[in-house]
């Protein structure tokens, strides 16, 4: 495969030549896409990332994790695209990616749905995908060759394990428990697994009611917005699940705009998700009770996985990355060090 890149890029150069000689302005660097380039340097991994979109801070450090590891010095040419949160956008950067004849496709999906043709096609190049955070689901297995990231369902049971734990130590457990649960974007595999995980805890308490579960986007003015509105409907609210940190920001806007307090000892418990620092500030304030990680350094994981397949070595179907839980009594000790 890399053998044809030479040619290519001649190829490519006489096009460019020809439009500049037509007067025509060419921009090799599109506003979601570092470079669309096949390098000079044959040596080169080429490798085509596809990432969901930059909605939130862990969005951010999952991004910044990838380019560090995909550099020229680490032999690796990387292919960036931004899909800005639109599967349309992903299914074409992977096209492009292909018509590239990359070596590896990597690539977050947005939803777990619609990914069958791409991926088939993927396939009939001959290019290994390895999807990272999110999964997909396929008609065929082979479609893609691995996955990298964290174990989504067990987030989930984490949550409401220490939620259990919690009301049995401030002896609220035999209380009747109000939940709301804001929810990320519909259909990906972080929402499916957080809330099967979550669920599976509260089914075994006839307490605990969860009022509702709703789309808030993953963002920090969807998580306002919602959090808005369910304080508008609903009388008594016990307990709010934010499934991730930026959503939990919007959320505490609002119900200190309402004068409801939350944390350690406020009006509502909190939980939230993905344990950026900044959220961890809150917890060690006592304002979040407490955040369960989401660690969105992968791209080490990734690397590690590309370069055992270089290696012809045998490659697992997925790689679980190391997570914690974060509360009012541990984070302290991890706060100075936490880089993103």
């Amino acid at each position: 495969m890399r053998h044809n890149r030479i040619m290519q890029c001649v190829l490519l150069l006489c096009s460019l030549l020809l439009l500049v000689g037509c007067g025509t302005r060419w921009d090799i660097h599109t506003e979601t896409t570092e470079d669309t380039l096949t390098p000079m340097d044959d040596n080169l991994i080429v490798v085509g990332v596809s990432q969901i979109g930059s909605e939130s801070v862990w969005r951010t450090a999952n991004t910044s994790s990838i380019q560090n590891v995909f550099t020229k010095e680490n032999g690796y040419f990387l292919i960036f695209d931004n899909a800005r949160q639109k599967q349309e956008n992903q299914i074409k950067a992977i096209r492009s990616f292909i018509s590239q004849q990359v070596d590896y496709i990597v690539f977050s999906p947005i939803t777990e749905d619609g990914w069958d043709t791409v991926l088939m096609e993927a396939k009939e190049a001959g290019i290994p995908v390895i999807l990272f955070d999110r999964q997909v689901k396929v008609s065929d297995r082979s479609l893609y060759t691995t996955w990298v990231g964290s174990n989504f369902e067990e987030e989930g049971r984490r949550a409401g394990l220490w939620l259990a734990e919690y009301l049995e130590q401030t002896g609220r457990s035999g209380e009747d428990i109000q939940i709301v649960v804001l929810q990320g974007t519909e259909g990906s595999t972080s929402v499916i697994g957080r809330t099967e995980g979550f669920d599976s805890v509260a089914a075994l308490h006839d307490n605990w009611k969860i009022l509702e579960q709703a789309d808030a986007e993953y963002t920090t003015a969807k998580g306002k917005e919602v959090m808005k509105d369910m304080l508008g409907r609903y009388e008594q609210i016990d307990v709010v699940v934010s499934q991730n940190d930026d959503m939990t920001f919007g959320a505490m806007e609002a119900l200190k705009e309402a004068g409801v307090s939350t944390g350690v000892d406020g009006d509502v418990i909190l939980l939230s998700f993905d344990a950026v620092k900044s959220a961890l500030k809150l917890v060690e304030d006592g304002q979040i009770n407490v955040d369960i990680e989401c660690n969105p350094n992968q791209g080490e994981s990734i690397e590690k996985v590309i370069r055992d397949m270089e290696a012809g070595e045998e490659i697992e179907s997925e790689y679980y990355v190391s997570e914690q839980i974060f509360t009012p009594e541990n984070v302290s000790d991890y706060l100075p060090d936490r880089t993103y």
